[in-house]
Protein backbone atom coordinates (compact mmCIF):
# COMPACT_ATOMS: atom_id res chain seq x y z
CA UNK A 1 0.00 0.00 0.00
CA UNK A 2 1.47 3.42 -0.88
CA UNK A 3 1.49 6.10 1.47
CA UNK A 4 0.94 9.21 -0.39
CA UNK A 5 3.73 12.00 0.58
CA UNK A 6 1.79 15.33 1.34
CA UNK A 7 3.37 18.16 -0.96
CA UNK A 8 4.62 21.03 0.83
CA UNK A 9 2.68 24.11 -0.13
CA UNK A 10 4.26 26.69 -2.15
CA UNK A 11 5.25 29.74 -0.77
CA UNK A 12 3.83 33.01 -2.35
CA UNK A 13 5.89 34.19 -4.70
CA UNK A 14 7.74 37.89 -3.95
CA UNK A 15 8.32 40.32 -6.10
CA UNK A 16 11.84 41.84 -5.97
CA UNK A 17 11.58 45.41 -5.39
CA UNK A 18 14.57 47.92 -5.50
CA UNK A 19 15.01 49.39 -1.73
CA UNK A 20 16.32 52.85 -3.33
CA UNK A 21 13.65 53.18 -6.40
CA UNK A 22 11.55 56.01 -3.81
CA UNK A 23 14.52 57.46 -3.36
CA UNK A 24 15.91 57.80 -7.00
CA UNK A 25 12.63 58.92 -7.78
CA UNK A 26 12.36 61.50 -5.49
CA UNK A 27 16.04 62.90 -7.10
CA UNK A 28 14.64 62.59 -10.29
CA UNK A 29 11.39 64.56 -9.23
CA UNK A 30 13.85 67.24 -7.91
CA UNK A 31 15.94 67.16 -11.30
CA UNK A 32 12.93 67.77 -13.23
CA UNK A 33 11.87 70.89 -10.89
CA UNK A 34 15.27 72.00 -10.92
CA UNK A 35 15.61 72.14 -14.62
CA UNK A 36 12.90 73.07 -15.60
CA UNK A 37 13.19 77.12 -14.49
CA UNK A 38 16.83 76.55 -16.82
CA UNK A 39 14.68 74.91 -19.84
CA UNK A 40 12.63 78.26 -19.87
CA UNK A 41 14.88 81.11 -19.60
CA UNK A 42 16.86 79.04 -22.36
CA UNK A 43 13.63 79.33 -24.87
CA UNK A 44 13.74 75.62 -25.32
CA UNK A 45 11.00 74.61 -27.34
CA UNK A 46 11.56 71.64 -29.57
CA UNK A 47 8.13 71.44 -30.86
CA UNK A 48 9.21 74.62 -33.08
CA UNK A 49 11.46 72.85 -34.96
CA UNK A 50 8.61 70.81 -36.03
CA UNK A 51 6.47 73.80 -37.43
CA UNK A 52 5.69 73.21 -40.99
CA UNK A 53 7.93 76.74 -41.76
CA UNK A 54 10.82 75.89 -40.30
CA UNK A 55 11.19 72.29 -41.76
CA UNK A 56 10.66 73.34 -45.31
CA UNK A 57 13.56 76.14 -44.29
CA UNK A 58 15.42 73.24 -42.83
CA UNK A 59 14.96 70.91 -45.99
CA UNK A 60 15.72 73.80 -48.24
CA UNK A 61 18.96 74.37 -46.74
CA UNK A 62 20.19 71.23 -46.23
CA UNK A 63 19.03 70.27 -49.80
CA UNK A 64 21.97 72.63 -50.85
CA UNK A 65 24.58 70.20 -49.32
CA UNK A 66 24.39 68.02 -52.02
CA UNK A 67 26.42 66.79 -53.47
CA UNK A 68 29.47 67.53 -52.43
CA UNK A 69 31.89 69.55 -54.25
CA UNK A 70 34.47 67.73 -56.31
CA UNK A 71 35.66 70.94 -58.46
CA UNK A 72 40.04 70.71 -58.27
CA UNK A 73 40.52 73.73 -57.58
CA UNK A 74 38.07 73.81 -54.41
CA UNK A 75 39.58 70.32 -53.63
CA UNK A 76 43.28 72.09 -53.44
CA UNK A 77 41.86 74.52 -51.27
CA UNK A 78 40.37 72.17 -49.13
CA UNK A 79 43.69 70.15 -49.03
CA UNK A 80 45.96 73.13 -48.07
CA UNK A 81 43.24 74.02 -45.20
CA UNK A 82 43.04 70.09 -44.05
CA UNK A 83 46.77 70.32 -43.56
CA UNK A 84 46.60 73.77 -42.04
CA UNK A 85 43.79 72.83 -39.22
CA UNK A 86 45.97 69.32 -38.42
CA UNK A 87 49.28 71.58 -38.06
CA UNK A 88 46.89 73.98 -36.06
CA UNK A 89 45.81 71.37 -33.97
CA UNK A 90 48.88 69.36 -33.39
CA UNK A 91 51.05 72.25 -32.61
CA UNK A 92 48.93 73.88 -30.24
CA UNK A 93 47.63 70.37 -28.38
CA UNK A 94 52.03 69.96 -27.97
CA UNK A 95 52.34 73.56 -26.96
CA UNK A 96 49.35 73.09 -24.46
CA UNK A 97 50.91 69.78 -23.06
CA UNK A 98 53.91 71.55 -22.20
CA UNK A 99 52.00 74.30 -20.24
CA UNK A 100 49.92 71.67 -18.71
CA UNK A 101 52.89 68.63 -17.84
CA UNK A 102 54.36 70.81 -15.89
CA UNK A 103 51.35 72.44 -14.21
CA UNK A 104 49.87 69.05 -13.53
CA UNK A 105 53.22 68.06 -11.70
CA UNK A 106 52.75 70.87 -9.44
CA UNK A 107 49.25 70.95 -8.55
CA UNK A 108 48.79 67.22 -7.94
CA UNK A 109 48.77 66.06 -3.72
CA UNK A 110 49.78 62.94 -4.39
CA UNK A 111 53.11 63.97 -5.90
CA UNK A 112 54.01 66.22 -2.49
CA UNK A 113 56.46 65.39 -0.26
CA UNK A 114 54.64 67.22 2.43
CA UNK A 115 52.03 65.30 2.74
CA UNK A 116 54.01 62.91 4.48
CA UNK A 117 54.70 64.35 7.31
CA UNK A 118 55.45 67.88 9.13
CA UNK A 119 58.44 69.75 7.39
CA UNK A 120 59.35 73.28 6.92
CA UNK A 121 58.42 72.86 3.37
CA UNK A 122 54.85 72.30 4.03
CA UNK A 123 53.50 76.07 3.82
CA UNK A 124 55.65 76.96 0.91
CA UNK A 125 54.17 73.49 -1.01
CA UNK A 126 50.54 74.55 -0.64
CA UNK A 127 51.09 78.28 -1.61
CA UNK A 128 52.91 76.86 -5.06
CA UNK A 129 50.25 74.38 -5.29
CA UNK A 130 47.27 76.91 -4.72
CA UNK A 131 49.24 79.83 -7.56
CA UNK A 132 49.69 76.23 -9.65
CA UNK A 133 45.57 75.39 -9.84
CA UNK A 134 44.70 79.36 -9.84
CA UNK A 135 47.12 79.67 -13.17
CA UNK A 136 45.17 76.52 -14.35
CA UNK A 137 41.88 78.11 -13.39
CA UNK A 138 42.25 81.18 -15.56
CA UNK A 139 44.30 79.37 -18.73
CA UNK A 140 40.90 77.49 -19.00
CA UNK A 141 38.49 80.27 -17.64
CA UNK A 142 39.26 82.14 -21.26
CA UNK A 143 37.68 80.93 -24.08
CA UNK A 144 40.11 79.49 -27.16
CA UNK A 145 37.84 82.30 -29.21
CA UNK A 146 38.75 85.35 -27.35
CA UNK A 147 42.35 84.34 -27.27
CA UNK A 148 42.39 84.17 -31.21
CA UNK A 149 40.52 87.31 -31.50
CA UNK A 150 43.59 89.04 -29.38
CA UNK A 151 46.11 87.01 -31.47
CA UNK A 152 44.68 87.79 -34.79
CA UNK A 153 44.71 91.60 -33.75
CA UNK A 154 48.66 91.15 -33.14
CA UNK A 155 49.75 88.96 -35.82
CA UNK A 156 47.10 88.86 -38.36
CA UNK A 157 45.26 86.58 -40.67
CA UNK A 158 46.65 82.71 -40.32
CA UNK A 159 47.07 79.57 -38.36
CA UNK A 160 49.10 81.25 -36.01
CA UNK A 161 46.77 82.81 -33.86
CA UNK A 162 45.10 79.86 -33.42
CA UNK A 163 47.64 77.70 -32.56
CA UNK A 164 48.50 80.22 -29.55
CA UNK A 165 44.82 80.52 -28.75
CA UNK A 166 44.55 76.49 -28.55
CA UNK A 167 47.95 76.50 -26.53
CA UNK A 168 46.80 78.67 -23.80
CA UNK A 169 43.24 77.40 -23.57
CA UNK A 170 43.74 73.43 -23.68
CA UNK A 171 46.72 74.28 -21.53
CA UNK A 172 44.55 75.41 -18.66
CA UNK A 173 42.05 72.26 -19.40
CA UNK A 174 44.59 69.67 -19.92
CA UNK A 175 46.75 70.47 -16.94
CA UNK A 176 43.08 70.82 -14.60
CA UNK A 177 42.20 66.45 -15.65
CA UNK A 178 45.59 65.59 -15.50
CA UNK A 179 46.13 66.43 -11.87
CA UNK A 180 42.15 64.88 -11.45
CA UNK A 181 43.29 61.96 -13.09
CA UNK A 182 46.96 61.25 -11.39
CA UNK A 183 44.72 61.82 -7.97
CA UNK A 184 42.20 59.54 -8.50
CA UNK A 185 44.31 56.48 -9.10
CA UNK A 186 46.00 54.54 -6.22
CA UNK A 187 48.22 56.81 -4.80
CA UNK A 188 49.81 54.34 -2.48
CA UNK A 189 53.07 53.18 -4.96
CA UNK A 190 53.31 56.51 -5.44
CA UNK A 191 53.56 57.55 -1.31
CA UNK A 192 55.73 54.69 -0.68
CA UNK A 193 58.28 55.69 -2.89
CA UNK A 194 58.13 59.06 -1.44
CA UNK A 195 58.48 57.68 2.46
CA UNK A 196 61.63 55.64 1.08
CA UNK A 197 63.23 58.95 -0.26
CA UNK A 198 62.64 58.84 -3.70
CA UNK A 199 62.17 61.94 -5.56
CA UNK A 200 58.74 63.59 -7.11
CA UNK A 201 59.69 62.30 -10.73
CA UNK A 202 60.56 59.15 -9.67
CA UNK A 203 57.22 58.71 -7.96
CA UNK A 204 55.81 60.06 -10.80
CA UNK A 205 57.64 57.93 -13.13
CA UNK A 206 56.95 54.46 -11.21
CA UNK A 207 54.07 55.24 -8.80
CA UNK A 208 51.76 56.64 -11.13
CA UNK A 209 52.13 57.31 -14.67
CA UNK A 210 51.82 52.62 -15.29
CA UNK A 211 48.13 53.09 -13.75
CA UNK A 212 47.12 55.96 -15.64
CA UNK A 213 48.99 55.80 -18.75
CA UNK A 214 45.73 54.97 -21.07
CA UNK A 215 43.63 57.46 -19.32
CA UNK A 216 46.48 60.15 -19.58
CA UNK A 217 46.91 59.17 -23.79
CA UNK A 218 43.11 59.15 -24.22
CA UNK A 219 42.16 62.36 -23.07
CA UNK A 220 45.42 64.00 -24.69
CA UNK A 221 43.96 62.53 -27.99
CA UNK A 222 40.64 64.04 -27.18
CA UNK A 223 41.49 66.81 -26.89
CA UNK A 224 43.57 66.77 -30.16
CA UNK A 225 39.97 65.99 -31.52
CA UNK A 226 38.36 68.90 -29.85
CA UNK A 227 41.21 71.15 -31.05
CA UNK A 228 40.61 70.02 -34.60
CA UNK A 229 36.78 71.09 -34.27
CA UNK A 230 37.66 74.14 -32.78
CA UNK A 231 39.65 75.48 -35.59
CA UNK A 232 36.17 75.47 -37.33
CA UNK A 233 35.14 78.40 -35.10
CA UNK A 234 38.64 80.19 -34.90
CA UNK A 235 38.38 79.75 -38.46
CA UNK A 236 35.81 82.69 -38.52
CA UNK A 237 37.56 85.01 -36.82
CA UNK A 238 40.62 84.55 -39.23
CA UNK A 239 42.60 82.08 -37.78
CA UNK A 240 42.98 79.88 -40.58
CA UNK A 241 42.45 76.29 -41.75
CA UNK A 242 39.07 74.41 -42.37
CA UNK A 243 37.08 76.98 -40.32
CA UNK A 244 38.17 79.91 -42.62
CA UNK A 245 37.00 78.10 -45.83
CA UNK A 246 34.02 77.04 -44.41
CA UNK A 247 32.96 80.43 -43.66
CA UNK A 248 34.19 81.37 -47.18
CA UNK A 249 31.73 78.75 -48.43
CA UNK A 250 29.28 79.65 -46.06
CA UNK A 251 28.87 83.21 -47.18
CA UNK A 252 28.68 82.24 -50.83
CA UNK A 253 26.21 80.00 -49.86
CA UNK A 254 28.19 77.17 -51.58
CA UNK A 255 26.69 73.93 -49.83
CA UNK A 256 28.12 71.49 -51.74
CA UNK A 257 32.08 73.02 -50.43
CA UNK A 258 30.51 72.96 -46.96
CA UNK A 259 29.37 69.58 -47.44
CA UNK A 260 32.98 68.46 -48.57
CA UNK A 261 34.65 70.48 -45.40
CA UNK A 262 32.17 68.59 -43.36
CA UNK A 263 33.08 65.14 -44.01
CA UNK A 264 36.58 66.20 -44.27
CA UNK A 265 36.19 66.89 -40.46
CA UNK A 266 34.20 63.22 -40.02
CA UNK A 267 37.13 61.57 -41.51
CA UNK A 268 39.44 63.44 -38.64
CA UNK A 269 36.86 62.69 -35.97
CA UNK A 270 37.28 58.97 -37.16
CA UNK A 271 41.32 59.32 -37.55
CA UNK A 272 41.28 60.40 -33.80
CA UNK A 273 39.58 58.00 -32.92
CA UNK A 274 41.47 55.12 -34.08
CA UNK A 275 44.51 56.88 -32.74
CA UNK A 276 43.06 57.01 -29.72
CA UNK A 277 42.03 53.19 -29.83
CA UNK A 278 45.74 51.93 -30.64
CA UNK A 279 47.07 54.25 -27.80
CA UNK A 280 45.38 52.10 -25.56
CA UNK A 281 46.60 49.20 -26.75
CA UNK A 282 50.11 50.43 -27.25
CA UNK A 283 49.97 51.52 -23.63
CA UNK A 284 48.02 48.59 -22.17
Amino acid sequence: MTIPVPIPARAPERTLRDPLAQRRLGWLVLALVLCWPMLQLAEFNPAALFAPGNLSVMSGFLAGFFPPSTEPEFLKLLQKATLETVAMATAGTALAFVIAAPLAFITTRALSVSRIGPGPGRVRSVVVRQAGRSVLMVLRAIPEIVWALIFVRALGLGPAAGVLALAITYGGMLGKVYSEILESTDTRPARALLEGGSGRVAALLYGLLPNTGQELASYTVYRWECAVRASVVMGFVGAGGLGQLMDQSMKMLAGGEASSILLVFLALVLFADMLSTLLRKLLA
